[in-house]
């Protein structure tokens, strides 16, 4: 399936944010011998981290697409962290203002409608949108544990009940991920991102959390009811092992084939070593 899809694509355009996930995707067209250019999003996206590659600095819409063409692009993938704009001080170019409307409209419905309306914009200006698990399929979370480290009845019993809690949050559209110990809801995610949710878990009252010595608890990461799944899929990274482990939690589980895994040797070899564990579910587990 992956093979089939890659022969036809010719030119690809990675709209580029922070993070490392925008450099996983350009190993991973390269090795499939492709065409690719990098736009990045001025104050997210590096130059420096890209070194032998196309790359252009852009962030209003029309420079953007402009960049797309004269590079004879034909699909374009979105990677890496860009946050909300603050509309009240948007500038946008003629282009962008076309949208302007219609992108606050979508921005206060959520975050999946502002990104749904985004991959709408380049889809009616002719693009494909290739989602970066097509690019770099190996980057999935399996079904079943990734390294050495198992999960028990009490952690297993925490996890349920955080894919439950999970799906509420993302048909209201709130957030990926949330942490459950000993059957209590100990935080969710919202506009903080998961690293800051994993980091206020150490203010809590020691008695109802865990710590290094006595890890308790689960973070529970996954893609909301209604995602598109072309952008956005919760992701898992060496960080979020540290921050797993500092905030006293047990381990990780989320859903197989809708989760990156980011530098898995070394995630793997951090979680064995911090005994923390991960494990991927399928979507239809409870």
């Amino acid at each position: 399936m992956y093979a089939k899809f890659l022969e036809i694509i010719l030119n690809i355009g990675l709209i580029a944010g922070a993070g490392k996930l925008p450099k996983y995707i350009i190993s991973g067209v390269n090795e499939s011998g492709y065409n690719i250019s990098v736009i990045g999003i001025k104050n997210f996206a590096k130059k420096s981290d890209y070194p032998g590659a196309k790359f252009y600095y852009a962030s209003e819409l029309g420079k953007i697409l402009k960049t797309l063409r004269n590079n004879n692009v034909t699909d374009v993938c979105f990677a890496g962290v860009i946050k909300r704009p603050d509309f009240n001080s948007f500038k946008p170019d003629l282009k962008g203002l076309k949208h302007l409307k219609g992108l606050i409209d979508a921005a206060r419905k959520g975050d999946d409608a502002l990104m749904r309306y985004i991959l709408g914009m380049f889809e009616k200006e002719g693009f494909s949108i290739v989602s970066p698990q097509i690019l770099c399929k190996d980057l999935l979370l399996p079904e079943g544990k990734l390294g050495s480290i198992s999960m028990n009845n009490s952690h297993r019993l925490d996890a349920d009940k955080g894919v439950s809690v999970a799906r509420l949050m993302g048909r209201a559209d709130i957030g990926q991920s949330v942490v459950v110990a000993n059957g209590l809801v100990l935080a969710v995610e919202a506009q903080e991102g998961t690293d800051l949710m994993l980091d206020r878990l150490n203010e809590l009252p020691k008695e109802i959390r865990g710590n290094t010595q006595n890890p308790r608890g689960v973070l529970v990461k996954a893609v909301k009811p209604s995602q598109d799944t072309r952008i956005d899929l919760p992701t898992i990274g060496p960080e979020t092992i540290e921050r797993v482990s500092k905030a006293g939690l047990a381990g990780i589980v989320a859903i197989s084939e809708k989760t990156l895994i980011l530098d898995r040797a070394n995630v793997i070899k951090l979680a064995d070593r911090l005994g923390v564990f991960i494990v991927g579910i399928t979507s239809s587990e409870k």
